[in-house]
């Protein structure tokens, strides 16, 4: 029952910063009380607790658990967050991802805001189609008023997950979708242009096969009224389908599920219709559905020499046989926050197997992202993958009997052998768990090879992809200088330094054509029994065009879904890319000279001239609207800054005033303001909020953010972090003493890329319509 010879891995100190301040069992005052060797040992404990359900020898219980922490402790397969938080705990709710139905009346609507709790408090992420509301304006018979319509309860699903933090550990995601035949259609795809709404939530569009088809002929479709189900209007395909592109190209949403696809796949068509998909769109469910996820890291598995390895099949296989025992074992020991959740989990025994660390083993094996090889060895992994689960699920059938639905599944009618599990893979987007494993995060190709993070002291590292680190000292072209250069180009193409057959494996998911994402997309969903979460990168200078032929081409490809992101569409970015910024772009403006000290250690600020100019900008805080108004000097640099938040004399008042002066004060002495900004970011208070997409964690974080975002505007100048070493590793990164910082470099690339963490300020990371900091583990859906 063992899967490999492979020792136990050691964690790597991203991994161990992630596992103590989320994962790891703390005491009432919040200091970790547990190792991470006991984290693997308390899980696969309780985990192999279902084995005693169908047999009762002791023996072969604590033989499961050795083999499912070995497993895991090789970092060889790890289940979704909540089974690593919260098994063997009292909390006990294992499964990442439900869907709930929202029925078309207020005692339905408000029961599954309710039950939306339920599930994120426990850990969980909630999609939920609204198709079945009636629409804005429609008759409701009770009061004989007009309903307001899906998405007005859309924002009150939102405000509940704001206030709900799952488990203390992070916050609620969820996905909503509606019909493209739903007569609010066009107010959906429309609903994220306003960046101050439903940040809560990944929105995508249900497209049918008649919308195709429509769109294909050039023709007109219906829309329908869930209601009465009749047709209440006939729209232009083109049109609507140009309309999602545009919000797509613009601010990453929606995405699209191409629902009837997705129910083309159903195994219980008699049981019920999928609705919709967890928050990242991998795992499509019924109503009051769940299911539990784990993902095999395929990294594991390579063998031989960096640039030259193979895949060791075999013992992919029987780590897929141990995995699936493992998930279907979960489902025994989950504690459902629903009894109909539970009921209805337990009837189809859904589980959601899926890889992480495919760019890594690409780059071990030699090959390029975009290369036709790469779309080979997708299929013939993920081939591998779906035949073993399947035959670990037969044989669990025969041991512990087929899913309760099994007879009237699909398989049944087609005389397949019985099933244990009705799914058994999933591609999920594994941001935590991969940091955990140190490895690529899915099916993804690598965000970046290099990212910044902070330590203790407030100082900025940065952090080097291992695998990159390994490879380039084996060939001798490692050194200080080319990390420095990776940082600020972002890529490695174009970098001379590095060998021309490393630049070609060493890809980032903004060197590859979109069409190359879809491709890798399609070849794991061909072997996939749910969906596939994955991330399309276009450029800054993408065209709507470019974005419209990749949802064409996901549809004919077969795949069930995708979601794009375009660099610079989101306010939540700190700036564009690099790549794109103008060649005409000034240079920053110089410091100012140092102001003239009147004795040792002592600086004087500058006058005050009769006129200034600035601008205001407004911060939602958890103690209402603050505008923070930043005035310059001469020179474009921040000259003084002023913040009002409420009524004068009010205790949040006094306390923005004071901070404002102090920081005007700092200003004209001469103090950076970048370091200024630094100190406010991350100041906490009981009552945080979200900002544009951004969450504020209170007055004083807000001011910081404000100030940051000002100084982004006007380029102000300031030293990039220091840069540091690596220690080799696989596929994480790695930390070394920071280097002298030249004066005047630019600013890290990949923080212009995708924007900085709330929490630690490391890199934002975009995957499956979410984002995930591989520094300190911090995600938002």
């Amino acid at each position: 029952m063992t899967s490999g010879v492979r020792p136990e891995a050691t964690l790597s100190e991203s991994a161990t910063r992630v596992l103590e301040a989320r994962y790891l069992a703390k005491n009432d005052n919040g200091t970790v009380v547990e190792t991470p060797e006991e984290m693997f040992r308390r899980v696969a404990a309780n985990i192999s607790r279902a084995e005693l359900l169908y047999n009762p020898d002791e023996a072969n219980r604590q033989l499961w658990e050795e083999t499912f922490f070995g497993l895991m402790r090789r970092l060889e397969f790890l289940p979704n967050s909540p089974t690593l938080m919260n098994a063997g705990t009292d909390i006990q709710q294992l499964s990442a991802c439900f869907v709930l139905p929202v029925r078309d009346s207020m005692d339905g609507i408000f029961d599954a805001i309710k039950h939306t709790a339920l599930i994120h408090k426990s850990g969980g992420g909630t999609g939920f189609s609204f198709s079945r509301i009636r629409p804005q304006g429609d008759m409701v018979g009770s009061t004989h008023g007009t309903s307001s319509g899906p998405l007005s309860f859309m924002t009150v699903f939102d405000a509940a997950t704001e206030t709900v933090k799952q488990g203390g550990r992070r916050r609620g995601a969820n996905m909503a979708i509606l019909r493209v035949d739903h007569p609010d259609i066009i107010d959906f795809i429309r609903t994220k242009d306003q960046t101050d709404r439903l940040n809560n939530f990944n929105i995508s569009v249900a497209i049918t096969d008649r919308f195709m088809e429509a769109l294909e002929e050039g023709g007109e479709y219906e829309l329908i009224n869930p209601r009465s189900g009749e047709v209440t209007e006939k729209l232009d395909a083109a049109r609507v389908f140009d309309l999602i592109v545009d919000s797509a190209w613009r601010t990453g949403e929606p995405g699209v599920v191409f629902i009837d696809r997705v129910n083309q796949f159903n195994p219980t068509p008699q049981v019920g219709e999928i609705e919709s998909t967890n928050p990242c769109g991998e795992q499509p469910l019924l109503p009051y559905e769940s299911c539990n996820l784990g993902s095999v890291n395929v990294a594991c598995f390579a063998r031989g020499s960096a640039g030259a390895c193979t895949v060791d099949y075999s013992a992919l296989r029987q780590a897929v046989h141990t995995s699936a025992r493992f998930l279907d074992n979960v489902i025994d020991m989950n504690r459902y926050p629903l009894a109909e959740i539970s009921e209805l989990t337990r009837a189809n025994r859904k589980i959601g197997l899926g890889v992480m660390g495919f760019a890594d083993l690409l780059i071990r094996m030699g090959i390029p992202y975009d290369h036709d090889d790469a779309v080979d060895v997708a299929s013939e992994i993920m081939r591998n993958v779906q035949e073993a689960g399947r035959d670990a699920s037969r044989k669990l059938a025969v041991e512990r009997g087929a899913f309760p639905n099994f007879e009237s599944s699909v398989f049944a009618e087609r005389g397949e052998q019985p099933l244990r599990n009705a799914t058994v893979t999933t591609i999920a987007p594994t941001g935590s768990i991969s940091i955990i494993a140190d490895t690529s995060s899915g099916v993804e190709p690598l965000f970046a090879l290099t990212f910044t993070r902070r330590v203790l002291d407030g100082a900025e590292m940065v952090e080097v992809n291992s695998t990159f680190s390994e490879i380039a000292k084996s060939g001798g072209f490692y050194s200080d200088e080319l990390v420095a250069e990776l940082a600020e180009a972002g890529t490695a193409q174009g970098i001379e330094a590095i060998p021309e057959r490393w630049r070609e494996v060493f890809q980032t998911a903004h060197d590859i054509q979109p069409e190359a994402h879809v491709r890798i997309q399609a070849a794991f969903q061909e072997f996939t029994d749910n969906a596939v979460s994955k991330t399309v990168n276009f450029p800054h200078e993408a065209a709507r065009e470019d974005v419209a032929s990749v949802f064409q081409l996901a549809f004919g490809s077969g795949c069930k879904g995708v979601t794009i992101y375009r660099d610079g569409s989101r306010d939540a970015q700190v700036l564009s890319t690099g790549r794109t910024a103008s060649a005409a772009e000034p240079e920053p403006a110089p410091a100012p000279a140092e102001p003239a000290v009147p004795g040792p250690g002592h600086r004087r600020p500058r006058p005050r001239p009769g006129v200034v100019a600035g601008e205001t900008r407004r911060v939602e805080t958890g103690c209402g609207n603050m505008y923070v108004t930043i005035n310059t000097d001469e020179e474009g640099r921040p000259f003084e800054l002023f913040a009002q938040i409420g009524k004068a004399g009010g205790c949040a008042a006094s306390q923005t005033e004071a901070i404002g002066r102090l920081i005007s004060l700092s200003l004209r002495a001469g103090v950076e303001p970048r370091a200024i900004a630094k100190q406010l970011r991350g100041v906490r208070c009981p009552s945080p909020a979200w900002n544009h997409g951004e969450k504020v964690f209170s007055c004083a974080d807000g001011i910081g953010q404000a100030l940051a975002g000002f100084l982004e505007t006007f380029k102000a100048t300031a030293p990039p972090p220091p840069v540091a070493g690596s220690n080799g590793g696989n596929g994480g990164s790695d930390i070394a003493p920071p280097a002298p910082a030249a004066t005047g470099a630019k600013e890290n690339f990949a923080e212009r890329l995708a924007g900085v963490c709330a929490e630690c300020g490391g890199l934002l990371e975009f995957e499956g319509g979410c984002v995930i900091c591989r520094g300190c583990g911090y995600s938002r859906c």
